[in-house]
């Protein structure tokens, strides 16, 4: 897959794809759903498959203050997008000259000069320009008058309700990835380079892959079993294990962020690239008496992990 991310200067032979558009935080089932629709149109037309997203997400941009909501970061998603097929992934800037542009100049300059696009593909909910005052009804008319064609793809519902990245969240703030990964239509997972810590897992007989969830929506805190991928470097592959994810109260921690110990797994992950995915929530985090106390609930949850990841593919 081919990621863009200078849109104003771009290779003419980026252009001319048919893209589904969107910001695809988590690439869920109703995000999947759009892409296949916009798959097969792409097969029709002769065009690439295209994806157009926008970095950083505009709800970030607008609301810097608030609180962590993705739920992937851009490596994540472009990895998810690449898995499903999409051949060039538009990384559209999102910066106030183009927050500032109106519903007509937005498909103008982005979709038609810029990109060169020939066929869009949005969900029924798509609002585009300044204010989100563009609607799917607007995009129908522009395309006609430019000379690129539209789709609007059906919200997608799993058990009658919508599926949304908002309801995903809720999922995984109450502790439910088995949930969220119903409508993502995959396990939830967090990606990302293996930092340096504390190394107290070390010392408790643990060793931990540590990694960052800075800006990304936080699961429920607590232990979880998860299938771990190592993305790169000489350990790659796949090995089960257990997480915690939070600010280790055990140790006065601030910071939230994500420990895996990889089951029967030796050797250096510092600086690799990793994929956790949470499967099951084992217990929330919890201050222990002492270490004793502290490792053997840490056998206890590993030998949970253990029997729950044997019927994980």
């Amino acid at each position: 897959m081919r990621i863009i991310r200078d849109t104003l200067f771009i290779d003419p032979n980026d252009r001319g794809a048919a893209a589904a558009i969107g910001n695809f935080d988590g690439v869920h089932i109703g995000h999947q759903s759009v892409i296949d629709l916009t798959r097969g149109i792409a097969q029709t037309i002769g065009a690439p498959l295209g994806v157009m997203t926008f970095e950083p997400h505009p709800r970030a941009y607008f609301s810097r203050d608030s609180n962590p909501f993705r739920l992937m970061n851009a490596e994540a998603r472009a990895n998810r997008l690449a898995k499903l097929g999409v051949e060039k992934l538009y990384e559209v800037p999102f910066n106030a000259a183009l927050a500032g542009l109106a519903p007509r100049a937005f498909a103008q300059g982005v979709i038609v000069d810029r990109l060169g696009l020939k066929h869009v593909v949005v969900g029924a909910d798509f609002c585009f320009g300044q204010g989100r005052a563009g609607t799917v009804d607007d995009l129908q008319r522009f395309g006609a008058e430019m000379g690129f064609g539209v789709t609007i793809a059906p919200l997608l519902t799993v058990k009658a309700a919508n599926v949304s990245s908002t309801a995903i969240r809720q999922a995984l703030s109450d502790g439910k990835p088995r949930d969220a990964a119903k409508m993502l239509g995959h396990w939830h997972r967090i990606e990302g380079a293996v930092v340096r810590g504390d190394q107290r897992g070390r010392e408790l007989g643990f060793p931990t892959a540590n990694m960052s969830i800075d800006g990304l929506h936080p699961p429920k805190f607590g232990v979880y079993a998860v299938k771990v991928d190592v993305l790169d470097g000489p350990h790659a592959g796949t090995y089960d294990g257990a997480a915690s994810i939070g600010v280790r109260p055990m140790f006065n921690g601030e910071i939230p962020n994500c420990e895996s110990y990889l089951f029967d797994f030796k050797g250096d992950l510092y600086g690799s690239h990793l994929s956790v995915a949470l499967v099951d929530y084992l217990r929330p985090e919890l201050k222990f008496d002492g270490l004793d106390a502290l490792i053997e609930q840490m056998n206890a949850d590993c030998a949970t992990a253990r029997r729950i990841l044997q019927d994980v593919g």
